[in-house]
């Protein structure tokens, strides 16, 4: 071939470079192709290619149906929440607080530096509070916690869909921390209650609340363990065996229900450890569905109540308190549940329970950890007497209590 100038030759054997090089990759795109079709699972991983076996062995309707049940296990908390989510109420709260004197601005000592007659006045401020809670009758029956409403001049509830309405405050329990209150409204949403016995560690928990004034906040986590005792959460002194959830629970939580997955009432969530992350309490729905109408009439729950501080004791713990002798006191290295304080006025003192006394049985039965001395007080009735073996050093007394109600015992406070 004849060129008619040189740069005609030189644009020749660039373009025959060009096609050299495209046509080397064009046959090894090919043969590679060839390759893995012939040898595919070599270059395809196990989990992305497909075994014919199994496939040919599954239907195509099987298929279909594993992959709807797979999207409605990722969606239940969305089903939850639509069948719970109108029923749980905003409550906002407004109470009149008074300072309290010292006790010794009545001391004579310290009224001429005040007056002779003057007893200084301070002043009264309004406190703010704000909770969750959840309709449990359509005409506006509503359960909450008592430490959301107790004391509060005013209780204002919101719903979901923005309904404002004042509550009125028919009943509180102060040791369930429980509380009913009333909304006047007709055909309103109903959160549905649940059966808290049948729920097992691992369940899921999902919380729904309003924390922080977040309204309508929804978190999601498991059941973490049950019958946590309120001694163990840090709150004693309440006859309750807590659920324990991680699902998180904040301040304005306080109230709100506790689901399970078909979107039931399973607790009301209450408390929180401060010094802890993903460690949230609630009361258990039972208990609350065995109070509520007594509650909803304005009557009050009867606690049977003995009358003291304890903690378990085991004779290891008893050996190092003995080691460090306080005021001569020392305890018996034993098992069993060791009186720290007899409180004045209660059941306790009167039976001539002292303080370090071990009590080792009630009724007959050994007693072994605080939480089991609080729970058969708290299955036992009013009036009912409990026979004790104590401890006391190196002698073994026999006392009879006969429990009273806590609710008498704070009135007379």
């Amino acid at each position: 071939m004849t060129f008619s100038h040189p740069s005609d030759q030189k644009q020749f054997h660039q373009r025959s470079q060009i096609g050299i090089y495209l046509l080397t990759a064009l046959l090894g795109a090919a043969l590679t192709l060839a390759i893995i079709r012939i040898f595919p699972k070599q270059f395809i991983p196990q989990d992305v290619y497909p075994n014919p076996e199994m496939s040919a062995s599954v239907p195509t309707a099987s298929v279909s149906k594993v992959a709807a049940v797979t999207v409605n296990q990722q969606n239940f908390v969305v089903a939850a929440i639509k069948r719970v989510g109108a029923a749980v109420v905003r409550i906002d709260t407004e109470r009149t607080v008074t300072p309290r004197l010292p006790p010794w601005f009545d001391d004579p000592f310290w009224r001429p530096f005040f007056g002779r007659n003057t007893i200084p006045e301070l002043p009264q401020f309004r406190l703010y509070g704000e909770g969750s809670g959840f309709i449990i009758e359509a005409d506006g029956l509503i359960l909450t916690n008592a430490h959301v409403v107790s004391g509060a001049d005013t209780v204002n509830v919101t719903l979901k869909d923005g309904r404002n309405f004042q509550g009125k405050v028919l009943g509180i329990d102060q040791p369930f921390d429980l509380a009913v209150v009333k909304i006047e409204g007709t055909n309103l949403p109903v959160a549905p209650l649940g059966n808290s016995d049948n729920v097992q560690v691992g369940d899921w928990a999902i919380a729904v609340g309003n924390p922080f004034g977040l309204d309508n906040t929804v978190t999601l986590g498991i059941i973490s363990t049950l019958k946590r005792s309120s001694s163990q959460v840090g709150i004693p002194g309440k006859p309750l065996d807590f659920i324990q959830t991680d699902a998180a629970i904040n301040p304005g939580n306080s109230g709100g229900p506790l689901l399970n997955e078909q979107g039931e009432v399973i607790g009301i969530n209450t408390a929180i450890r401060a010094q802890a992350e993903g460690i949230g309490f609630a009361i258990p729905i039972n208990t609350a569905k065995a109070v509520k109408d007594t509650l909803a009439r304005g009557e009050k729950i009867p606690h049977p109540y003995m009358g003291i501080s304890m903690a378990t004791l085991t004779p290891q713990l008893a050996k190092g308190i003995n080691t460090i002798p306080y005021k001569n006191f020392t305890v018996p290295e034993v098992q069993g549940v060791v009186i720290i304080q007899v409180l004045p006025n209660t059941p306790a003192e009167s039976a001539g329970l002292e303080r370090g006394d071990v009590i080792v049985q009630v009724n007959g039965q050994a007693v072994t950890s605080a939480e089991q001395l609080q729970d058969i007080v708290a299955k036992s009735s009013v009036g009912q007497s409990l026979q004790l073996k104590v401890r006391r050093g190196k002698q073994v007394q026999q006392l009879s209590v006969a429990l009273a109600d806590l609710n008498n015992i704070k009135e007379q406070e």
